[in-house]
């Protein structure tokens, strides 16, 4: 069994910002598999589906960010997922705009989200697709990572949506690897 993750911020103030970029990404990959979010538990929006012969569970924790691996480790758990078995999808600054990038360990980089998840399943040592939401240095990053989507970068904000996805699926139907191998390239 797979777990994949979007992290953002609940509610209607958040959406369509830097930070939801997990969040666009697990929708969209809903989309394309054909299944939508239709159940509420461990704290976290929940759907269910098979990607050929693996069964695959796509969680949008709803702790807020900061408290996102309360979510996580409740899932893990209830479904004794291996960390080996989790890819997590969030937000990052120090990537341009449009990119991805993947990686299969690594520290929270202060990513609030990631470290809380570290600190609740208690290793660095899970995959991760990083979606660059670039930097504006004029910004308190707060005030940048909690805003809009700018119309001006969407089209390469969706560019890399649309790769992050594919990686997904990729890194389920053949593995991470294969998934770094080819979208880390671009």
């Amino acid at each position: 069994m797979k777990l994949i993750v979007g992290l953002g911020n609940p509610g209607k103030e958040y959406e369509n910002t830097r930070h939801n970029a997990g969040f666009i990404v697990l929708d969209e990959l809903a989309s394309k598999l054909n299944i939508s979010f239709t159940s509420s538990k461990w704290k976290g929006l929940v759907a269910q589906t098979r990607v050929g012969k693996e069964s695959v569970i796509l969680l949008k924790p709803q702790t807020y960010m900061n408290l996102s691996g309360e979510s996580v480790i409740q899932v893990m758990n209830f479904y004794n997922i291996d960390v080996e078995d989790i890819l997590i999808i969030y937000d990052d600054k120090d990537i341009p705009i449009g990119k991805i990038k993947l990686k299969p360990q690594g520290s929270a980089g202060g990513h609030n989200g990631i470290k809380n998840i570290i600190n609740h399943i208690h290793t660095e040592k899970f995959n991760r697709i990083r979606v660059g939401i670039g930097s504006n240095n004029k910004q308190i990053m707060a005030d940048f990572v909690l805003g809009k989507i700018d119309k001006s970068t969407r089209e390469e904000f969706d560019i890399a949506v649309k790769n992050a996805v594919d990686a997904s699926i990729m890194s389920i139907e053949r593995s991470f690897s294969d998934a770094m191998n080819k979208f880390n390239q671009k």
